[in-house]
C-alpha cells in the first residue's frame, strides 16, 4: 500500500478561545492516529502546537521540507490565521486540505469560543489570492464519516500527484507506424509535467532478453509461475522466451528508474524474439509495474495515475474500446489481446494466441464484473484532459483475448466525447471507484477532469463531505 505522509498543521486566531483550538488540535491528532495516517507534527516548533506566528512558519516549512510531506492538512481549531496557511501553503507546494470541526451552540451569554467555519470561507479566498489550489472538506464533527472519508480521499489525491509528479515511462520501441494516434510530445510532457521518458531501442532489449536466459534463475521463477497460475497453450521455448521477456522488462524499468513502461507490441518485435509480448505485460502489470501496448505514452500515464487514485490496492487494466454491445445500447466492450493482469481475470486464464496475430504469447480470460472506473489521460495542440467515469460490468458475448463487456450510463455521450477527442480508442480500467479521487486530484497536476457521466455536482459532493 503506498504511504503517504501529511504535514500536520493545525491553526488558530488570537481573538478567539486559544485553549479550545488547542484542544480540537489534540483531538484531531487522537483521530488521525486511531486511523492509521501518517503526519509530521509542529509541536516541537510552536509552543501550542498551532500554526499562527510567522516564525513558527518558516521553521514548519523547513520541517515539512525535510520530512518531504506529500500534502498539507490545515485543521481551523478556531478561525485560524488564514495567510500563514496561505504562505506555507506557497511554499511547499504540494496538496492541500483545509477542514474545521463543527462550532458548539453559543453558551447562555451569547458567546461563541471558535467561529472555526468563518475561518474557512477566509483561508479559502487567501489561498486563492496566492494561486494554491486546496481541498476543502465541508465543516463536520470528527466523529461524522464524512471526516474519515474525506481524509482517506485526500490521502489518494496525494498519492496521485505524488505518482504524477515522478513518473518516468520506459519506452519500448517508437509507436508502430500505423497507430499515429499514438503520438505524444515528449518535450511537452517534461516541460509541462516533468514527465520522463527512457527510449529503449529493440536490440538493447533482445539483449537484455538474452541475458535473462543465460542467467536462467529469474526466467525459471516466472515459468513457474506461469505454469502455476495460467493454462498454457504454447511450447516450452516459447514460454521462456514469454518469461525472459518478463524478467528483461522489469530489468530496464529498474536500471531507467521506471514507474511504468510502453511497448511496441507489434510487429518487429515478433521480428525480433518471435512472441507477442501480451503474457509478459500481464505479469509485470499484476506486479504493479504497469506496461501498454502499442507505445502509448499516455495510456501508460494513465494507469499510473489510475493505480495511484486507488492507493496501489488494485491491479489496474489497458483496454480497448472495441463494439457497441450486441443488446445494451449502453453496453461496449472493453478487449485487448491479453496484458491485463491475472487478479482482473474471473477464471484461470490461457497464455495462447491472440485474435489478429499467429504468434504466441497472448493471454486469454474474461475480466470479472462489477463496479469500475474507466480512464483516459490524453492531450493535444498544448491543452491536457483526463476522461473519466463508471461502468459496470455486464454479461456479453465470448470474444478472444482479456475482455469485459460493461454499461455504462449514457454510451452515446461517452463515444461522442472519445471521438471529439482529445482521446483515443484506448483507456485504463480498475476494478474500484475512484473518479472523486482523480477528479480532484486534476486541479494540482493542470489537467482538465472531463466526467463522461456529467455528474460533477454528486463527484464534488463526495470529495467535499456534501453528497
Amino acid at each position: 500500500m503506498a504511504k503517504i505522509v501529511l504535514g500536520y498543521a493545525p491553526t488558530r486566531r488570537s481573538i478567539f478561545s486559544a485553549p479550545d483550538a488547542v484542544k480540537y488540535a489534540n483531538l484531531t491528532r487522537d483521530k488521525l492516529k486511531s486511523m492509521g495516517v501518517s503526519f509530521v507534527d509542529i509541536t516541537d516548533i510552536a509552543e501550542d502546537g498551532l500554526l499562527h506566528d510567522d516564525g513558527d512558519r518558516i521553521r514548519i516549512a523547513e520541517k515539512f521540507r525535510e520530512q518531504k510531506v506529500d500534502g498539507l492538512f490545515f485543521p481551523h481549531g478556531n478561525f485560524g490565521t488564514e495567510y500563514e496557511v496561505a504562505r506555507l501553503a506557497k511554499e511547499l507546494n504540494v496538496p492541500v486540505l483545509l477542514w474545521g470541526p463543527r462550532d458548539e451552540r453559543p453558551d447562555e451569554n451569547g458567546v461563541r469560543l471558535r467561529d472555526s467555519q468563518c475561518g474557512l470561507f477566509a483561508t479559502g479566498k487567501v489561498l486563492r489570492r496566492f494561486g494554491v489550489p486546496f481541498t476543502y472538506l465541508c465543516n463536520c464533527r470528527l466523529e461524522d464519516m464524512e471526516f474519515e472519508n474525506g481524509i482517506r480521499n485526500f490521502l489518494a489525491v496525494c498519492n496521485v500527484v505524488k505518482a504524477f509528479r515522478s513518473t518516468r515511462i520506459l519506452q519500448i520501441g517508437p509507436r508502430p507506424f500505423d497507430f499515429w494516434s499514438t503520438m505524444c510530445n515528449e518535450g511537452e510532457l517534461l516541460e509541462k509535467f516533468n514527465i520522463q521518458l527512457s527510449p529503449v531501442p529493440m536490440p538493447e532489449l533482445k539483449e537484455e532478453i538474452e541475458k535473462a536466459k543465460a542467467e536462467g534463475t529469474k526466467v525459471a521463477e516466472t515459468v513457474a509461475y506461469c505454469r502455476e497460475h495460467f493454462n498454457i497453450a504454447i511450447k516450452d521455448e516459447e514460454l521462456e522466451t514469454v518469461a525472459a521477456l518478463k524478467v528483461a522488462m522489469r530489468n530496464l524499468a529498474d536500471r531507467y528508474g521506471c514507474n511504468a513502461a510502453a511497448i511496441q507490441c507489434w510487429n518487429a518485435l515478433q521480428g525480433e524474439i518471435g512472441i507477442m509480448p501480451c503474457a509478459a505485460n500481464s505479469l509485470l502489470n499484476e506486479e504493479g509495474l504497469p506496461v501498454v501496448c502499442e507505445t502509448d505514452i499516455h495510456g501508460a500515464i494513465t494507469a499510473v495515475l489510475v493505480e495511484a487514485a486507488g492507493m496501489d490496492q488494485a491491479r489496474s487494466f489497458f483496454a480497448d474500446w472495441t463494439v457497441r454491445h450486441p443488446d445494451n445500447e449502453n453496453g461496449e466492450l472493453l478487449q485487448h489481446c491479453g496484458p491485463w493482469p491475472l487478479s482482473c481475470a474471473s477464471c484461470r486464464p490461457t497464455i495462447g494466441y491472440p485474435l489478429a496475430f499467429s504468434h504466441p504469447g497472448a493471454v486469454e480470460a474474461q475480466a470479472k464484473q462489477g463496479e469500475m472506473t474507466l480512464c483516459r489521460f490524453d492531450g493535444d495542440n498544448g491543452e491536457y484532459s483526463m476522461l473519466l467515469g463508471n461502468a459496470v460490468g455486464v454479461d456479453g458475448p465470448y470474444t478472444k483475448g482479456t475482455y469485459v463487456w460493461v454499461e455504462v450510463k449514457n454510451w452515446k455521450r461517452l463515444e461522442t466525447k472519445i471521438v471529439e477527442g482529445p482521446y483515443i480508442h484506448h483507456c485504463v480500467g480498475i476494478h474500484a471507484d475512484v473518479v472523486p479521487v482523480l477528479y480532484e486530484a486534476c486541479k494540482y497536476i493542470g489537467v482538465k477532469p472531463d466526467l463522461y457521466d456529467d455528474n460533477e455536482d454528486e463527484v464534488k459532493g463526495r470529495v467535499c463531505g456534501y453528497e
